[in-house]
């Protein structure tokens, strides 16, 4: 199958169904000779990703040399197994960024909603505190100390 890669950004890539490349829905597929030993791994790419979401051992061909094609049913499943990847990254992310404590005071418990801007030069974070009857206090943002 006759193929090439000169998509325009922002538009979806043509479906591409071969043995060891397998482009479709967004995801792409590529076997590749396994970096860590004998064998072969494969990679799934995300449409407009520069990297992979997900690189795994592949299956040998009956040959023993070769690796097993692609098909649709092992695209469907790296799909969904890379997706699940991502996923957990972004929850992962998303709980290291935002982050929640609460404090005893006379009052009652207030409870401080913090959330983390990362950045190489300026992190900084914006806490929103309530009080125990959910009135939102002043918000204000907060910056790295030094150590």
């Amino acid at each position: 199958m006759q193929h090439t890669d000169d998509a325009l950004p922002g538009q979806e890539s043509s479906a591409i169904h071969e043995p060891r490349l397998w482009r479709d829905k967004g995801w792409t597929a590529r076997v590749i000779k396994n970096e860590d030993g004998d064998g072969w791994a494969v990679e799934m790419i995300r449409d407009g990703s520069a990297e992979p979401a997900l690189v795994g051992p592949w299956t040998m061909g009956r040959n023993k040399v070769d690796p097993k094609p692609l098909d649709a049913t092992a695209h469907q499943t790296l799909v969904k197994t890379a997706s699940e990847v991502i996923r957990r990254h972004e929850q992962q992310l998303h709980a290291q960024l935002n982050k929640q404590v609460s404090l005893e005071a006379e009052s009652g418990t207030v409870t401080v909603k913090l959330a983390i801007t990362p950045d190489e030069f300026e992190p900084s974070a914006r806490s929103r505190p309530k009080t125990p009857s959910a009135r939102s206090l002043r918000p204000s943002r907060c910056a790295q100390t030094s150590a």
